[in-house]
């Protein structure tokens, strides 16, 4: 999986954004889970993990769960709005506009269970030290 420069970046979240930009959402999550485990108290605890939510919200998209993906989606707006942006050369208020605009695209789509969200619209790209548009 190419495309994001590891640098001074630690390997977990270059293998998070790397997994999470090949729509590889639940091995994002695992990537990230075992760099959180070692940090989750520590000050960047709840980055990491608002950061695994937010993979987890796609999870559950590509289930046709999206009720849950709406739930995890808001959940980590709460653990990233603790960090500046950028934080660990990511946009954090990007990343919190995207949640919050996919818990809203999952919330519309809750009537119609069987709907494959992420075949009607495109899983955003997220890189190192590049702004996120929203949507």
């Amino acid at each position: 999986m190419e495309g994001i420069e590891a640098g001074e970046h630690d390997p977990h979240l270059v293998g998070y954004l790397r997994c999470f930009n090949a729509q590889q959402f639940y091995e994002a999550h695992d990537v990230l889970e075992a760099l959180w485990l070692k940090d989750r108290t520590g000050p960047a605890g709840d980055f990491f993990k608002g950061l695994i939510q937010f993979a987890g919200g796609f999870v559950h998209l590509q289930k046709k769960r999206q009720r849950p993906a709406k739930v995890l989606f808001l959940r980590c707006t709460t653990y990233l709005c603790k960090y500046p942006s950028p934080f660990y050369s990511l946009d954090v208020e990007g990343i919190i506009r995207l949640a919050k605009s996919w818990a809203a695209v999952a919330e519309a789509a809750e009537l119609e269970p069987d709907t494959e969200l992420l075949a009607k619209q495109r899983p955003p790209l997220i890189d190192f030290n590049q702004a996120i548009a929203a949507g």
